[in-house]
């Protein structure tokens, strides 16, 4: 897959929405508009196109075991639950089975995927504090026909303090987990992957997402300020893997926000790669209203402009996860 880092997206709406709309056009033959293949709009549309055809004709392999994936920063706004929601969606579109488990109280992954989490829900609190078991609370997607979501209610801003005085604190995400999937596997209804959406803090809630995941997928922004705190989330991860889960690993960085107009962007995104050369996708996700737009309407990108630049490179970052496969 190539590299989208020379790639130039648009950042209004009106933008987003003209690429997305001429290149259906462009694809409609003689009956679409015509324009100069040299101007940078037409080369735009045919990369989008190149792309949009190399995504049909790459079949998504599945892996052998569940895999279970944190994605954390715990700085705010760099894309978290967007990618989480995004991602889940572009495996669940290539035929995956997929849960997101949404562990942050503000339930923004619950709303992009379109599912209840009014605060008498059965949520992923019950679950964490010990009243439920995970089959008592998930909820179907109406996303895709395998994409599920074990929802956030408000409840949950509580539960750190209720986890302090609780026996296994940092493992009762973990425990609840692997006895779902030991149930969903023995009844053939195994799932590829599960995502857990961490809330933008290093607290109790975090840790036990780290302790029920094997692999940590960090959301970067293409910003200054999104490398400071860096180092020290990846303390507290080796902390974690040497004292409560020794399987875990950063398996995946991912780079959001991306802007190749400025020279910032391109700076942080080569500082990345440069300390981080094998876990950085090759994918960058662009800035783009129509992400932004999209769980305003309880919906992926993917599914509420399949056409559009952030579409496209979230189902690109998706193949790209999933060819990864489980690192070593």
């Amino acid at each position: 897959m190539k590299p989208c880092d020379s790639e130039i997206y648009p950042v209004s709406k009106a933008s987003d929405a003209s690429i997305s709309d001429a290149a259906r056009a462009g694809r409609a033959g003689s009956g679409g508009v015509s324009f100069d293949a040299t101007t940078p709009l037409a080369r735009e549309i045919a990369d989008l196109t190149r792309r949009r055809e190399a995504i049909k004709d790459d079949p998504l392999p599945v892996p052998s075991k569940t895999r279970v994936i944190t994605v954390s920063n715990q700085k705010g706004g760099v894309g978290k639950t967007t990618t989480t929601v995004n991602l889940a969606a572009g495996l669940a579109r290539g035929g995956a089975r997929v849960l997101v488990i949404d562990l942050d109280p503000q339930g923004n992954a619950s709303t992009a995927l379109g599912v209840e989490h009014r605060a008498e829900t059965a949520s992923v609190y019950d679950v964490v504090v010990g009243e439920s078991a995970i089959v008592d609370v998930i909820q179907k997607s109406p996303e895709f026909a395998e994409l599920y979501c074990v929802p956030s209610t408000i409840h949950l801003a509580g539960a750190e303090i209720e986890l302090v005085s609780l026996v296994a604190r940092e493992q009762r995400l973990r425990t609840a987990l692997e006895n779902f999937l030991t149930e969903t596997e023995r009844e053939n209804r195994r799932f590829d992957y599960v995502f857990v959406d961490c809330p933008p803090s290093l607290g109790l809630l975090t840790i036990n997402a780290f302790v029920a995941a094997q692999e940590v997928l960090i959301p970067i922004q293409c910003e200054y300020y999104a490398l400071e705190g860096l180092s020290q989330l990846l303390r507290n991860i080796q902390l974690i893997e040497k004292h409560l889960n020794p399987v875990l690993t950063v398996s995946s960085i991912l780079l959001t926000m991306y802007d190749g107009r400025t020279n910032l962007s391109q700076q942080v995104a080569a500082d990345v790669r440069e300390h981080f050369p094998k876990e950085v996708f090759t994918t960058m996700i662009p800035r783009s209203v129509r992400i932004s737009e999209a769980p305003g309407y309880g919906q992926s990108v993917i599914s509420y402009d399949p056409s559009s630049p952030g579409s496209l490179s979230y189902l690109e970052a998706a193949s790209e996860l999933a060819h990864r496969g489980v690192p070593r």
